[in-house]
């Protein structure tokens, strides 16, 4: 389905609902796409938003005994800084900054998404990821100071076997509601939580996969 606006997220949904949007920024290629579509599964409508080259998915949950629809603003391979058109920020409540762990540049490039970002939407909580960690396991040994610099969450992550996908959307989800709700400690609380937080395991399933296809490369 294609439309030529945008919802609004200051109105309720058909049903009542609540809304929210949270976008993903990053460069091209680092998996933000797969991030939101591992999290969401077969629990989304991807929806074209044809005038600005954007997808947004789309995912109802509830939250407190009460229905909350969450859309996810993803670029659609248009990533550039100071291009992105103004509607992708407008009314975000919420933002997940990706990376690739195994791509230094996307790290490096972080700073000019947040400067991009900041120029529209000055107070929005952000969350950042390091995905693809399942290619590099000794990425999780280091620390990376730009979520510390500048007061994120920071998960490390896998699109392809699920590791903390789940934590960081639920996480970001909660932020966006809490943003749009006015409340100023939430990020605080969140970042509590995680200092104590593990990595999730990676599932055997994936593991055996993982061997079966280094049987047939070998």
């Amino acid at each position: 389905m294609s439309t030529n606006s945008q919802p609004d997220y200051d109105k309720p949904g058909d049903e009542g609902e609540e809304r929210v949007k949270i976008i993903c920024l990053g460069d091209s290629a680092v998996g933000k796409s797969k991030l939101v579509e591992r999290f969401l599964m077969d629990g989304y409508k991807p929806q074209q938003l044809s005038t600005f080259a954007l997808t947004l998915f789309n995912y109802k949950t509830q939250i407190d005994g009460k229905t909350v629809s969450v859309d996810f603003w993803d670029t659609a391979g248009q990533e550039r800084f100071n291009s992105m058109h103004p509607s992708y920020y407008h009314q975000a409540h919420a933002c997940v900054m990706v990376f690739d762990c195994t791509r230094k540049i996307t790290y490096k490039n972080l700073p000019e998404w947040l400067k991009d970002l900041r120029t529209y939407r000055p107070e929005i909580p952000c969350l950042c990821a390091a995905n693809k960690i399942d290619e590099d396991m000794d990425t999780t040994k280091k620390s990376f100071a730009f979520a510390k610099k500048n007061n994120m969450p920071f998960y490390y992550v896998s699109a392809a076997n699920g590791t903390n996908v789940v934590r960081l959307f639920k996480d970001s989800i909660r932020a966006a509601l809490a943003y749009k709700h006015n409340s100023t400690d939430f990020m605080d609380e969140i970042m509590k939580e995680l200092e104590n937080f593990e990595l999730d395991p990676i599932p055997s399933k994936v593991k055996d996969k993982e061997k079966e296809t280094e049987k047939i490369t070998q």
